[in-house]
C-alpha cells in the first residue's frame, strides 16, 4: 500500500494529479488570492469552513512548480481551473489543529483554529480543495469550493495602510529570492529600535548555519515593524497576560516552553501589501521557547541565550518540513504510526526507507544503525529515537541541529533537504 507513496527527491504524494507543467501568466495575474479557512473538531472528526476571501496587490509566492508540492505535510490545498478541470496549483502545509488533535484535550473537547493559505490569484473561474489527513496518511476531511475572480465580495486589502516595513537583508537578486518577513510581538512603538536590532540578530544566526550561509543570496529578509500596547508577551503558567499585536502566548497545549499565536487571521492583516512568503515571528521576551509549522509561521522569543539556535531549529521546521529528532515517550499519543512513512525527510519508520536517505548511506551502513555514544553529527546511519518516540522511528545522526540546541549543525539529511526546498521554490520551470 505504501508504493503509492514513494517520494522522488523533488515531488512527493500529493492527493490530486496533473501532470503537465503550468505556467504562471496563463492562469494567474500578479497578485494574491488570501483563503482563510475555520479548522475545527476534536481527535475524532475534523471540519474545514471557509471564512473570507481577499486580494492584495502582487504575488510573492513560487512561479514555477506550479502543479507540484515538494513535501506532503498534514494536509494539501488544490487549485483546479474549473473549465479545464487541470490543477494549476497546489500547496501542502501543516496545522496547529492538527497538531492539537494528538493531544488529550481533543479527546474531551471540541475547538476552532484559524487558517490562511496564499494563492496566485487565478485569472477565471477556479475550485479550490482542501485536504486534511492524519496521522496514518488517511483522509480526515475534504472541502471544496468554487471562487469567482470576479465576485464583488472578495475585500481589496494592502493598498493602504500597510504596516511599516523594510529589508533586514536583500539577496543581489531579490527578485529571484524567497521573501522571509520577521514580525514584531510585544514591541511597542517606543522599542522598535530593539526589534530592528532583533531582527539583524535573527539574520546573522541564519547566515552563520549552513545551509543558510551558502545560500544567504536566496533569501530577503524583510522587518515588519507591528506595534503592540504592551511589552513582551503572554504566560499563562507565571498568571502574566499581554495586550499584544498577534496575542501570542506560551503553554501551547499546556506544554510551558512552546510558543505559538492563535490569531492567524490578524498575522497576515498585519502583513497584507508587504513582500512575503514564509513568517518568522519575534517575540519581546527573554523566556526560552518557541514554535514552528509547516508552511504556516515560527515563533521564537528574541532574548533568550539559546534564541540563535531555536530560531534556526525552528526555521527547519516551517520552512524545511524537518520534524523534531529528540524523543521523550510521554505525549498523549503516538505521532509517527509504525505502518505509516512519516512524510518529513528526516525521519522514517523504515516503512518506505528508499524515499529518504537510503541513498547517502555506506554501502556497509546496517539499518537500522546501532546507536552509539558519538555525538559525530557527519556519521550517517538509522539510529532509532526520534520524532517525540524512543522506538519505532528513526532519524539520520546521533545529533543534529533538529534534536538538541547545543548541536551546531544541520546534518547532511537535513541540509539536503532545506537546499531541495530552496532549488523547489525558486525553480521556474
Amino acid at each position: 500500500m505504501h508504493t503509492r507513496f514513494l517520494l522522488t527527491w523533488l515531488f512527493a504524494i500529493t492527493l490530486c494529479h496533473n501532470v503537465q507543467a503550468q505556467k504562471f501568466d496563463d492562469h494567474f495575474e500578479n497578485n494574491t488570492l488570501r483563503l482563510d479557512y475555520i479548522f475545527s473538531g476534536n481527535n475524532e472528526q475534523q471540519n474545514i469552513s471557509l471564512v473570507e476571501l481577499s486580494q492584495s496587490p502582487e504575488w510573492y509566492g513560487r512561479r514555477g512548480n506550479l502543479d507540484k508540492v515538494l513535501l506532503q505535510g498534514n494536509g494539501q490545498l488544490c487549485v483546479t481551473d474549473s473549465k479545464t478541470k487541470k490543477v494549476i496549483y497546489r500547496y501542502s502545509f501543516s496545522s496547529l489543529f492538527q497538531e492539537w488533535q494528538s493531544t488529550e484535550e481533543a479527546t474531551q473537547l471540541t475547538k476552532s483554529f484559524e487558517n490562511t493559505f496564499l494563492v496566485p490569484f487565478p485569472k477565471s473561474d477556479v475550485d479550490i480543495q482542501v485536504t486534511l489527513t492524519n496521522t496514518h496518511n488517511k483522509v480526515t476531511a475534504k472541502y471544496t469550493h468554487h471562487v469567482n475572480p470576479n465576485d464583488i465580495l472578495i475585500r481589496k486589502i494592502g493598498q493602504m495602510g500597510v504596516t511599516p516595513w523594510k529589508y533586514v537583508y536583500k539577496a543581489n537578486d531579490p527578485q529571484h529570492a524567497i521573501d522571509i518577513a520577521i514580525v514584531a510581538e510585544g514591541y511597542t512603538e517606543q522599542e522598535m529600535d530593539l526589534f530592528e536590532k532583533d531582527c539583524q540578530m535573527c539574520v546573522e544566526a541564519y547566515h552563520q548555519h549552513e545551509p543558510f550561509k551558502s545560500l544567504k543570496d536566496k533569501f530577503n529578509f524583510i522587518a515588519v515593524c507591528s506595534p503592540s500596547v504592551e511589552s513582551g508577551v503572554s504566560i499563562p503558567h507565571k498568571q502574566e497576560w499581554r495586550n499584544t499585536v498577534l496575542g501570542g502566548n506560551y503553554d501551547t497545549f499546556y506544554s510551558e516552553r512552546y510558543l505559538t499565536t492563535l490569531n492567524i487571521r490578524k498575522l497576515h492583516n498585519v502583513l497584507a501589501g508587504i513582500p512575503y512568503e514564509h513568517i518568522i515571528i519575534l517575540v519581546n521576551t527573554d523566556n526560552y521557547g518557541g514554535g514552528g509549522i509547516y508552511n504556516s509561521y515560527m515563533m521564537s522569543s528574541a532574548h533568550h541565550a539559546k534564541t540563535r539556535p531555536v530560531i534556526v531549529h525552528e526555521f527547519g521546521h516551517s520552512f524545511g518540513g524537518l520534524g523534531d529528532e529528540y524523543f521523550y515517550d510521554d505525549q498523549y499519543e503516538t505521532m509517527y504510526p509504525s505502518d505509516t512513512e512519516p512524510w518529513e525527510p528526516n525521519l522514517t519508520t523504515l516503512v518506505d526507507f528508499d524515499s529518504k536517505w537510503k541513498d547517502m548511506l555506506g554501502k556497509d551502513t546496517p539499518i537500522p544503525t546501532p546507536n552509539v555514544k558519538s555525538n559525530d553529527t557527519k556519521v550517517l546511519g538509522v539510529y532509532e529515537g526520534g520524532g517525540y518516540q524512543s522506538k519505532g522511528v528513526y532519524r539520520p545522526v546521533m545529533d543534529c541541529r533538529m534534536k538538541t540546541n547545543e548541536c551546531p549543525i544541520f546534518c547532511p539529511v537535513c541540509d539536503r533537504a532545506i537546499r531541495r526546498m530552496v532549488e523547489y521554490h525558486l525553480n521556474r520551470e
